[in-house]
């Protein structure tokens, strides 16, 4: 199972960015989907959930809701994460996750895991 995420990088607050993690070795569609982000000295942190038929069933965290949007498309096997408005707080190491229980992806319990790819928020 490979989780592949890309589209950091270094943005200005107000900006915004699009994550894209691409899957193999799993039945994509069976599963849900999640955005998990570490911060530099800080614990793992929860960002959005999706379950597998995409669509409104989705999940964030108060930090993000309003400004950030999960997506999918179970046809690319990819789950996206539309960024706007970022701040300097969102700076962080994003990772995508994989699960076939969406209260697992959403308690950050998932079962596969990305490398990450790195959002860094800076005038």
């Amino acid at each position: 199972v490979q989780l592949q995420a890309f589209g950091g990088g270094l943005v200005q607050p107000g900006d915004s960015l699009r994550l894209s993690c691409v899957v193999s070795g799993l039945t994509f569609g069976s599963y849900d989907m999640s955005w998990v982000r570490r911060a530099p000295g800080k614990e793992r942190e929860f960002v959005a959930a999706i379950i597998w038929r995409g669509g409104t069933n989705t999940q964030y965290a108060d930090s993000v809701k309003g400004r950030f949007t999960i997506s999918r498309d179970n046809a690319k096997r990819t789950v996206y994460l539309e960024m706007n408005s970022l701040k300097p707080e969102d700076t962080a190491v994003y990772y995508c996750a994989a699960d076939p229980s969406f209260n697992a992806v959403k308690a950050d319990r998932a079962l596969y895991w990305g490398q990450g790819t790195v959002v860094t928020v800076s005038s």
